[in-house]
């Protein structure tokens, strides 16, 4: 009986254990920089480099017109609600659920950014 759990066991280990390196990988195109993921099609990114991008896109949207001051302000609110929720997981450290949690998170928002920068309803005639 021991035996029969034993080979399955150490089979999913050595798998397990050659599948790690892949898995870290990150995905960049050729001749990017291994650690300059800003530009990374379909990459990971760090959780500060998409703080960093979301915080830029709104400042655009605002400097050529195509966010409301109104439209800004819920937007940074929203951003800032999500940077004291990232705070919280980091104090316990970042568990896998919650990196997942943050990256939705950041793609409802980074959605609504799209979205409110396209609606035209703030546009100079």
């Amino acid at each position: 009986m021991m035996k029969t759990m034993l080979v399955p066991a150490l089979v999913l280990a050595t798998v397990s254990a050659a599948a790690l390196p892949a898995a870290a990988q990150n995905y960049n195109r050729p001749g990017q920089h291994q650690n300059d993921n800003r530009g990374a099609y379909g990459g990971w990114q760090s959780i500060n480099v998409r703080q960093a991008n979301l915080d830029r896109r709104i400042d655009q949207g605002v400097r050529n017109g195509q966010l409301s001051r109104r439209e800004a302000m819920r937007l940074r609110s929203e951003f800032t609600a999500l940077l004291r929720l990232e705070a919280g997981y980091r104090r316990g450290g970042l568990t896998a659920w919650e990196r997942t949690d943050l990256d939705r998170r950041f793609d409802r928002l980074s959605a609504s950014i799209r979205e409110e920068r396209r609606d035209r309803d703030n546009r100079r005639r």
